[in-house]
């Protein structure tokens, strides 16, 4: 399987709702709002195989220190084969130079995050004010 790593923007509302469905996050129940988030991140990065998106990642940012990964999806056919690694080197190219890369991760996130580079934020706590369903 040959995968492609685009940051390009030429992607459908349908096929976002689509991979986010795939991997049940609530966020889906709102395409207008998501696709929006989205399309106006300071990054968008998307894996794709043949004309089909397989993967996803987002990026905040104020452009010069702080980074923020709110998003990273891969279909779940698709998972543990280097695709979210892919998404976030391409990242890194981008954001590796800055004083701080943030995201939040549970579950087996985790481990893939701390493969990759990250690692808990001293003694920090994340706390959110959530109205999904998935957590």
């Amino acid at each position: 399987m040959k995968v492609e790593i685009s940051e390009t923007r030429n992607i459908s509302k349908e096929q976002i709702i689509e991979l986010y469905r795939s991997n049940k996050w609530s966020s889906a129940d709102k395409p207008v709002d998501l696709y929006n988030a989205l399309m106006n991140s300071h990054s968008l990065v998307s894996a794709w195989s043949e004309n089909k998106l397989i993967g996803i990642g987002n990026a905040i940012s104020d452009g010069h220190l702080v980074v923020y990964y709110p998003h990273l999806l891969v279909c779940p056919n698709h998972q543990g084969k280097g695709i979210g690694q892919m998404i976030m080197a391409k990242m890194q190219e981008k954001y590796n130079k800055f004083h701080m890369q943030m995201l939040t991760a549970d579950g087996k996130a985790i481990d893939f995050y701390q493969k990759i580079g990250f690692e808990r934020a001293g003694k920090t706590e994340p706390m959110w004010i959530y109205n999904g369903s998935e957590h």
